[in-house]
């Protein structure tokens, strides 16, 4: 199944009106002593939550193991780091202890990106993906924190909005194509949607920045009693490094960045970089189907498996139909979907796309059917938050200072289109307007280069994080790049060969450039 919200990726992006810049020498540094971390016993969770996050048998027990040896805490910090000794907030803290104490390096703090991500449980979920992950704990205290805004630290959930709702348009496939019209409906419930989410706690969603997250950050590495914190992050989580990096130069350790963020934001800007790369590698996705035309049937060499794709696009635009047991639209939005995943699920996709072509009947087919449906999994109420979408959209939008009226969006939105006719309008439009209409100041940290230890990865391929944004954020940062030849958005902690050079790097310190395969479907 098409897991939609890792191809939204880094998030719903949006939109602001005031600005102003943070650096290094501004940012604050409240000196004296600070609270502790208020350990305490660890949730416990029932087996329908560890079904629901893919754990049963074996894997259950071993996370159970896991959750025995793991700490958890919370930690005070202040909401406003100009006004230190006003209102605070709580971040949630988790720590799994080295196994070799005798050679221990330190303490280590994951993210996992999003923003709104929640890493409280990353500890283990990181041990658990490979050997590769696993040797990181034997000479580390792994870290993981639900940032401020998410899980079980202080947050604030904006009241749903009517955004969208009646209308297929704004979270699916589009039927034919999008008009200037329908383009400002969405961007006008967009505005209001905003308004409303900032208008909800100013005072809360006004602070979820990086800087103030590097900040926290900073907290839990002097609660821990560390003189310097190593990070590992991923994703929008490369960004938060790159802050805590730039604010905190003195107590930043080994730092491991993989799939990097765009170092400066704007949803235009990120939105355009994304859409390159996901009409690139529909190009591969096309190459690699016609090397197998006996099974596909797109014809030989790729370009003409891409006229194939386009056609079939426009078809399904013309004529877009509606299975009987399936309640989606097919559209050549669905074409273009299809198109835009990643090389692991390209056998599936093909299936699907061919079965499309081939005049399918009144109920889905089945390559189509299992992506739409999958195995759907029912969340128990009392599992954690692993993503909060108010955090996810309040942070980006505190840190977007590009342009947010309609008019910009639309012509954007029309240069995609123009420029990547299969996969240009893949996602929602809202997307390249998501911040219209909100109301609290922008605040940008200008990030540089501070000479300290830095590993980035970047992944050839990759359409969440392009690989460009790597080479750009180098030439900002500085650090090793090492290339992985894939295109999975954070593959080195799932692949255990470029994992072992993450292992390598924390437990040597010796940066590591050259390339790494990454992931293969």
């Amino acid at each position: 199944m098409i897991n939609l919200r890792s191809l939204i990726g880094m998030g719903a992006v949006a939109v602001l009106v005031a600005s102003a810049t943070i650096s290094a020498s501004a940012a604050t540094r409240d000196s004296g002593t600070h609270p502790p971390i208020r350990w305490k016993a660890c949730p416990s969770y029932s087996d329908a939550v560890l079904r629901a996050r893919g754990l049963e048998g074996e894997r259950a027990q071993t996370f159970r193991r896991l959750l025995t040896r793991t700490e958890c805490g919370t930690l005070e910090v202040p909401l406003d780091y100009r006004n230190p000794g006003g209102e605070q907030i709580t971040i949630a803290v988790t720590r799994l202890k080295a196994t070799d104490t005798a050679r221990r390096i330190g303490s280590l703090a994951l993210n996992s990106g999003g923003p709104g991500g929640s890493g409280y449980l990353m500890p283990i979920d990181h041990v658990m993906t490979n050997a590769a992950n696993a040797r990181l704990n034997e000479r580390y205290d792994l870290i993981g924190f639900d940032p401020r805004g998410v899980g079980y630290s202080t947050k604030v959930d904006c009241p749903p909005s009517d955004e969208g709702k009646g209308r297929t348009r704004n979270d699916g496939p589009t039927i034919g194509p999008l008009t200037e019209e329908e383009a400002r409906q969405i961007y006008d419930e967009q505005v209001r949607s905003n308004q409303t989410c900032s208008r909800y706690a100013p005072e809360f969603l006004g602070q979820l920045t990086a800087a103030n997250i590097a900040k926290d950050m900073d907290r839990i590495r002097a609660a821990l009693s560390e003189r310097k914190l190593n990070v590992l992050a991923l994703s929008w989580g490369t960004w938060l490094g790159s802050v805590y990096r730039t604010l905190f130069p003195n107590t930043v350790g080994r730092m491991w960045l993989d799939s990097i963020a765009i170092p400066r934001f704007s949803t235009l800007a990120f939105e355009q970089g994304r859409a390159e790369a996901t009409e690139r590698n529909c190009s591969r996705m096309a190459a690699w189907m016609a090397k197998r035309h006996t099974a596909y049937g797109f014809g030989t060499p790729h370009k003409k498996v891409e006229s194939a794709l386009l056609a079939l696009r426009r078809h399904y635009d013309a004529n877009p139909r509606t299975f009987t047991d399936l309640d989606i639209p097919v559209t050549g939005g669905t074409i273009g979907m299809l198109c835009a995943q990643v090389s692991l699920d390209w056998p599936l996709a093909a299936d699907a796309l061919r079965e499309l072509r081939d005049v399918p009947g009144l109920t889905a087919p089945p390559a189509f059917k299992q992506i739409f449906t999958g195995n759907p999994v029912e969340i128990p109420p009392d599992a954690p938050e692993d993503f909060n979408q108010t955090m996810n959209r309040a942070t980006f939008c505190n840190e977007d200072s590009g342009p947010h009226d309609f008019a910009s969006a639309w012509s954007a939105w029309r240069q995609r289109l123009d420029r990547h006719p299969l996969t240009g309008d893949f996602g929602k439009f809202a997307a390249v307007a998501g911040c219209a209409g909100w109301e609290l100041p922008v605040t940008i940290t200008a990030v540089h280069d501070t000479g300290t230890s830095l590993q980035l990865s970047g992944h050839l391929h990759e359409t969440m994080s392009p690989y460009e944004w790597t080479t750009q954020m180098q030439a900002i940062i500085g650090g090793a790049v090492l290339a992985v030849d894939d295109d999975v958005h954070g593959s080195v902690f799932m692949d255990p060969a470029c994992g072992a050079k993450v292992a390598a790097y924390f437990e040597t310190g010796r940066l590591t450039r050259g390339r790494c395969e990454g992931l293969r479907p």
